[in-house]
């Protein structure tokens, strides 16, 4: 498995929270429910995403138009509206709870049917939004990869999967609530595998490291197979090169050396698995290659500053 393929088998939502909005305007809606991720398709009309200036001073304004696919990673405070200088009259809080600025409760008034919302159901502005809500649903190796808004043009991708999540999310079918989680994790993954293949998409090192001769493989071995007792001397005896020029280009290219890209893999895995699974965290110390659960807590709470039991325990708790 390469690093790409391994960080993209992370998104598992649970329960997401997806609608389909029609607006009519002059409309501004203000999100601050701190999920870790959400994606907004963007159907018909336009809209402007503005991140929180005081937070995140770099970014600004982005226009998001028809076919356009926006992803923003939380817990920024961000503002999506039909022109940028729309006073917000929405407001989503944690756990999506909408009111107007002064708090007024807007749930009922905004809601057009089986996840259809909005101010107008013949609104000119229509988007499809996806929100992973709980913490364990995209891995922290995932966010940290990705800047605070980006967007993929319509033109530079098969949009299918939008089309294919808007005739379904308005559907209320037994299962459907499944099919749309895992339509969400699909177009996440299709969006951020185009995204990183763009040379300007200021992709991480391990990513632009990829196609190194040296390092390219080293990262294929230690994402192969995280749990064997990896040294940097036999990493560097199977690329064909010395301990020590393996050593500098990783950390060169990388921005870490091996061993701490090894760890920060084997307990970013860890996690998944706390996630995803019931295993015991003997089991789980096992698979990720620690002797024993001892030594992975250990290292899990140094390096996440919580204990394993903790972190799975913190899943089910929404963001925020």
């Amino acid at each position: 498995m390469d690093a790409l393929a391994d960080l993209l088998d992370g998104p598992r939502a649970r329960g997401a929270f997806l609608l389909r909005a029609t607006l009519s305007p002059p409309w501004s809606v203000r999100i601050q429910d701190e999920a870790p991720l959400c994606l907004v398709a963007m159907v018909r009309d336009e809209a402007w995403i503005t991140p929180d200036e005081d937070r995140v001073s770099e970014d600004r304004a982005v226009r998001v138009g028809p076919g356009d696919v926006a992803v923003v990673r939380g817990p920024v405070h961000y503002a999506v509206a039909d022109d940028p200088a729309t006073a917000p009259q929405v407001v989503i809080h944690p756990g999506q709870v909408c009111t107007t600025p002064d708090g007024r409760a807007l749930s009922a008034e905004m809601d057009l049917g089986t996840r259809n919302w909005g101010n107008d159901p013949d609104g000119s502005a229509v988007m499809l939004i996806g929100t992973y809500q709980m913490r364990g649903a995209v891995t922290q190796r995932l966010l940290a990869a990705l800047p605070t808004l980006l967007v993929l043009r319509g033109d530079s991708w098969d949009g299918s999967l939008v089309t294919l999540l808007g005739r379904e999310i308005v559907k209320d079918e037994p299962g459907q609530e499944v099919v749309l989680d895992r339509l969400l994790d699909l177009l996440l993954i299709a969006v951020l595998r185009t995204w990183f293949s763009r040379p300007d998409a200021r992709a991480p090192g391990w990513y632009r490291a990829h196609g190194d001769p040296v390092v390219g493989p080293a990262l294929r071995m230690l994402h192969a197979d995280p749990a064997h007792p990896w040294t940097v001397a036999e990493l560097a005896g199977r690329a064909g090169v010395s301990r020590a020029a393996l050593a500098q280009r990783f950390a060169k290219l990388v921005g870490e050396p091996p061993m701490a890209y090894l760890t920060g893999l084997r307990l970013a895995q860890a996690a998944d698995l706390l996630r995803e699974t019931d295993a015991t965290l003997d089991a789980v110390a096992r698979r990720v290659g620690y002797g024993t659960a001892f030594a992975l807590s250990s290292a899990f709470k140094r390096e996440r500053g919580v204990s394993p039991q903790r972190y799975r325990e913190g899943l089910s708790r929404p963001a925020g």
